[in-house]
């Protein structure tokens, strides 16, 4: 894996260094962002089931409204428990970073978060969703949500959702990121 940091410091005036550029490891793709205009859009406001699984609850919600594809904010609220991982650097250098196993964070407080609505290769649903939280001892924390295993707490958590109608994001291989990523795709 090459890594690239640029110092600019030295140009004369006080600024922030850069971040670091990270070079993926596959053949790169000159194309890097996919992207499809949704011909009409459906903007809905969710309160989340207490006690379901954040997966649970954002499916069904949305599978009752008709939606398989969306673009979701999330806009606070308590989880009776949550489970969520980081992405660190890959220590074996197939790609740029490696999810890490599983951390229980335990009962959470919800500051902010950012999840999609698509599928997997198999075509069942697949929730993406990254957040900032506080951990039940006031710790902020953030990272990938572990959906399946985070449990709405016992009020609802407001969710802001765009749906994406006339394609479909899918779970794809990458293959410069060497990571399966949802990739919008004509149906």
């Amino acid at each position: 894996m090459r890594t690239t940091t640029v110092d600019r410091s030295q140009r004369g005036s006080p600024v922030l260094p850069r971040p670091r550029t990270l070079i993926h490891p596959g053949a790169f793709n000159p194309v890097r962002i996919h992207s499809r205009c949704a011909r009409h859009g459906r903007h809905i406001r969710l309160a989340l089931r207490p006690g379901a699984s954040l997966f649970e609850a954002l499916v069904d919600a949305l599978a009752g409204a008709g939606v398989q594809n969306a673009s979701m904010t999330l806009l606070g609220g308590a989880f009776s428990h949550l489970d969520y991982c980081t992405a660190p650097p890959d220590p074996a250098h197939l790609r740029v970073v490696a999810y890490t196993e599983p951390i229980a964070a335990g009962p959470a407080y919800l500051i902010f978060g950012n999840a999609t609505l698509g599928k997997s290769d198999t075509g069942a649903p697949l929730v993406h969703c990254h957040a900032a939280f506080c951990a039940d001892d006031g710790e902020p924390l953030g990272g990938h949500i572990m959906t399946q295993t985070t449990i709405v707490g016992p009020a609802p958590v407001t969710v802001l959702v765009t749906a994406l109608d006339g394609f479909e994001l899918r779970a794809t291989y990458d293959a410069e990121t060497n990571l399966r990523l949802l990739q919008p795709r004509e149906v």
